[in-house]
């Protein structure tokens, strides 16, 4: 949909991982959402940062999630 907001699922790929959006911040600040354009930070649940490379692609996981 191009919107991230706290609570929606995405899925990472090409590792397959699905968790929840934590939090969207912009420049240390808390968004309810973010829209494209906006460059933003988001913090995610049960997710180690080793989990996740460089070059992953972030994705609604029920509206055409990415493969890979």
């Amino acid at each position: 949909t191009g919107v991230l907001k706290p609570g929606c699922l995405v899925v990472f790929a090409p590792a397959n991982i699905t968790t929840e959006v934590k939090s969207v911040e912009m420049h240390h600040e808390a968004l309810t959402e973010a829209v494209p354009g906006d460059n933003v930070g988001f913090n995610v649940k049960n997710v180690s940062v080793k989990e996740l490379r460089r070059g992953y692609v972030a994705g609604d996981s029920k509206a055409s999630p990415p493969k890979g």
